[in-house]
């Protein structure tokens, strides 16, 4: 990269720090927003968004919102209700994530669907886009919601698509840019997208393209820890995707170059129920040794140019540097 690379890199959390100071104060309106969008009288509901909001994370996508919306100094105060419907439909799809995959862990806690059930996980999540939707409704702008009622579509199809991959080793890179645009890509997209409507509208299509060759740099890069990282690290199980029989980049890349051999130790791991760790190993060494690592890195690369590129016009302020910084942040994290 030209200028983010020029920069000086520090360990990423606080790096997400610094990318957050220029809004970090209405970062936290925009949780006490969430608070009151999915406040319903009903303990149940009450106890799972309680849990959730404790599992929120880093809060990366408000935070490219509230950024886009400093873009030209004239922020808009609807932004942190916007800002809280874009986490909330983030949260929403992780809900359905995790209840699709059966996982037991998110960000070190239980799982909706460990802690409580299936059941409670689908109607939650449901729960969550209907909540964050009439929030969305009440600000009342048509053209908000079209954005983000799409993202709402383009969520549910790359769920689909995935679900429906018959032959998972016949994945193109296509197919993997196709699924990565719509279940990673469309929401930060939209996240700044939407923020630039909230007081930098004359920077929408720029704020629209970085968010949208942001997320697919920034899956590429968490589908590369899922083969360089250990769970100490990130939080989840080294190889995660392979035992869930998940084909991203790092593989598709490999394949090709593989040896006979090789082939048939990742198709022997496609095929069983549960791979032990020792195929686990197996594999995430074959996908280093041929190069599909340094294969996805360049991708991944190549995605975070062009979200650089996309902001180049854009006038030199605090936020707009935070969301430059944002770039490394999402290349270099470790989780």
């Amino acid at each position: 990269m030209t200028g983010t690379a020029a920069r000086v890199r520090i360990p990423a959390t606080s790096a997400l720090r610094e990318i957050q100071a220029p809004v970090a104060g209405r970062l936290e309106d925009v949780v006490a927003e969430m608070r009151r969008v999915v406040t319903a009288d009903l303990p149940l509901i009450e106890q799972v968004s309680g849990h959730l909001l404790q599992m929120r994370g880093k809060m990366f996508r408000p935070t490219l919102a509230l950024l886009a919306s400093e873009t030209a100094g004239t922020p808009a105060p609807r932004v942190v209700t916007l800002a809280a419907v874009v986490e909330l439909m983030h949260l929403a799809s992780l809900v359905h994530d995790d209840s699709v995959d059966h996982s037991a862990l998110r960000r070190g806690l239980p799982t909706v669907n460990s802690l409580f059930s299936h059941q409670v996980s689908v109607i939650m999540g449901d729960f969550l886009y209907s909540r964050a939707l009439e929030a969305l409704v009440g600000m009342g702008d048509l053209d908000l919601l079209r954005v983000l009622t799409s993202v709402s579509t383009q969520l549910t199809i790359g769920e689909m698509r995935q679900l429906a991959a018959v032959d998972a080793l016949a994945f193109t890179v296509a197919d993997y840019e196709s699924l990565i645009q719509a279940k990673t890509a469309s929401l930060l997209s939209a996240a700044c997208e939407t923020g630039s409507m909230c007081g930098a509208a004359q920077h929408r299509d720029a704020l629209r393209r970085y968010g949208e060759r942001l997320g697919m740099a920034f899956q590429v890069a968490d589908d590369i820890l899922d083969y360089t990282e250990t769970a100490s690290v990130t939080g989840k199980p080294s190889g995660l995707d392979l035992r869930e029989h998940k084909v991203t980049l790092p593989l598709i890349a490999a394949l090709p170059t593989l040896s006979p051999a090789g082939r048939r130790a990742v198709e022997a791991l496609f095929t069983s129920d549960v791979p032990s760790d020792a195929q686990i190993a197996e594999v995430v060494a074959l996908v280093g040794e041929a190069g599909g690592i340094e294969s996805a890195r360049r991708h991944g690369e190549q995605f975070a140019r062009e979200a650089e590129e996309a902001i180049d016009g854009l006038p030199d302020t605090p936020a707009r540097t935070a969301l430059a910084d944002a770039i490394l942040y999402v290349m270099d994290r470790r989780s």
